[in-house]
């Protein structure tokens, strides 16, 4: 990755920032903190890793991904926007009556979502049975989930990835979103997963832990997951939660909290900061 490619992916992670804060605000609800975090490596799964076609969304032979961690759709519907697969003039339709964009993923109402979650733990469930399928089909096509920290403290999780290594799912990428916060405090507090690479790797997954915020780390990764051949991989991406808004940053509070108006003014005003200051690197 040259340095302008790793400026212009800095700058659709701020508008996918951007897009996270505009919906929570309209909706006056919703989950900006852990979305904030996971806005980077989504972006770079939409603009650079995987193969989908905004313009046939059902095709077929398209990579899949899975957002275990659901109510995080802020980001995933930031990144599906900058994409193509929708207008981002819809951010602000976000949790509305008849909106395309709930708040939680649903995919039967929007282009580009591969699996309705939500429910804690079952969505890296349905990732493996896709890649199981989609080997079973003869299909090259690879599957992406991501889950948060506080979300592998379900049992379910770990059958999955038990099913995953049995089945040697090569064809499959589980990201762990690893900001260190639930909903009801810090993850090593409220039930502690560490250490979660160790136990991945145990589990039979060739497993990575990077920057989940810095570019060359997750295009390195990713390359090094599809390189991998016979075992399922995970990437353990070290965030943090509420990333790129100075006070949401590591704050608990802004797990499920949506921004009033002079907390999206001031969160919009440093996000359009750090684009323009990019922007003059450029």
């Amino acid at each position: 990755m040259n340095r302008a490619e790793n400026i212009e992916l800095q700058k659709a992670a701020i508008r996918v920032r951007k897009s996270v804060i505009e919906g929570t605000f309209h909706a006056k609800s919703g989950h900006p903190g852990g979305s904030l975090s996971a806005a980077d490596m989504l972006t770079y799964l939409y603009l650079r890793e995987m193969n989908v076609r905004p313009e046939e969304p059902r095709w077929a032979d398209r990579d899949r991904f899975v957002l275990s961690k659901g109510h995080c759709a802020p980001a995933l519907y930031g990144a599906l926007a900058e994409r193509g697969f929708f207008p981002v003039e819809e951010i602000s339709t976000l949790r509305r009556i008849g909106s395309r964009l709930q708040g939680h993923p649903n995919m039967n109402l929007t282009p580009g979502v591969d699996m309705s979650t939500g429910s804690l733990g079952q969505g890296v469930s349905t990732a493996c049975g896709m890649a199981l399928g989609a080997r079973q089909s003869g299909k090259t096509l690879r599957v992406y989930t991501m889950l948060g920290d506080g979300e592998i403290e379900e049992g379910q999780v770990w059958e999955a990835m038990m099913l995953a290594a049995h089945y040697n799912l090569d064809n499959l990428c589980v990201i762990v979103d690893n900001n260190n916060l639930q909903i009801d405090g810090a993850v090593s507090e409220v039930m502690n997963p560490y250490p979660i690479t160790d136990k991945l790797a145990a589990f039979g997954l060739f497993v990575q832990e990077i920057d989940g915020h810095d570019f060359p780390s997750i295009e390195a990764a990713l390359t090094a997951a599809r390189a991998e051949k016979g075992h399922p991989s995970a990437i353990v991406m070290k965030t943090v939660k509420g990333k790129g808004v100075s006070f949401m940053e590591n704050q608990v509070g802004w797990h499920g909290t949506a921004p009033n108006a002079e907390q999206y003014e001031q969160a919009m005003a440093e996000l359009d900061s750090a684009l323009e200051r990019l922007e003059a690197e450029a």
